[in-house]
């Protein structure tokens, strides 16, 4: 691999991936071993669109609609494509809306607070969030949790970056829900797939990227 192109077909290809270089004993479309090849093209935290895959993370955002890039695999970012996130939807939320899960006590209080104040604004920033919500410094805790709990649940999803003003040059990462982010078809073609046949459809994928991935890794990087 030596570019975000190259990157792009690998994601595309495999339909999902964890982000942040690892691939944690499922997959990663980022070549592992990254860190002890100084020479290599791929160099983290450069700030070269086409070489830095952490400029990728927004890239894919940016430029296309048909990658969801999120919290979303061991409490770690990855990748999903549009293709294969109805099979995860399937297998997480079952057709559940947030309200249904929260109802059923799967969601907390403090991710009830953080998914309304984004599902009424469609699209919010990290400080926005805080500000609306009214979380201050000594939330950050318990705040930080529940918005990875609700990119877990594939309820909220990153869908951009806005400057920060109160952060001197550091951009604040932008929420909104998946439903806002995909659209209707995806969550319609989601209804006619079985959380049982979405598991096994994304298992198979697993062990054709990685035959090596052990059952219960497998198991929870399905179902959160």
């Amino acid at each position: 691999m030596k570019n975000y192109t190259d990157f792009i077909e690998a994601l595309m290809n495999a339909g999902f991936s964890m982000g942040g270089g690892s691939a944690d004993g499922i997959y990663c479309a980022i070549p592992h071993g990254w860190q002890e090849t100084p020479d290599s093209p791929i160099q983290w935290h450069t700030e070269n669109p086409e070489t830095d895959p952490w400029e990728w993370r927004m890239r894919v955002l940016d430029e296309r609609n048909d990658i969801a890039y999120a919290k979303v695999f061991f409490k770690k970012s990855g990748y999903i494509t549009k293709e294969w996130y109805p099979y995860f939807l399937s297998a997480r939320r079952g057709g559940a809306s947030f309200y249904d899960a929260y109802e059923d006590g799967k969601m907390s209080h403090v991710a009830k607070r953080i998914y309304e104040a984004v599902e009424n604004a469609e699209t919010l920033s990290v400080p926005d969030i805080k500000r609306i919500a009214g979380f201050g410094k000594d939330d950050k805790s318990a705040f930080d949790k529940a918005l990875t709990e609700l990119q877990m649940g594939l309820f909220l999803t990153m869908c951009g970056r806005q400057h920060n003003p109160t952060n001197g040059n550091w951009s604040a990462t932008v929420f909104c829900t998946t439903e806002h982010f995909w659209g209707n078809d995806v969550f319609v073609e989601a209804e006619n797939i079985s959380s049982e046949i979405a598991v096994e459809k994304i298992t198979s994928q697993i062990l054709h990227l990685n035959p090596e991935a052990v059952d219960k890794k497998i198991k929870k990087f399905i179902l959160g």
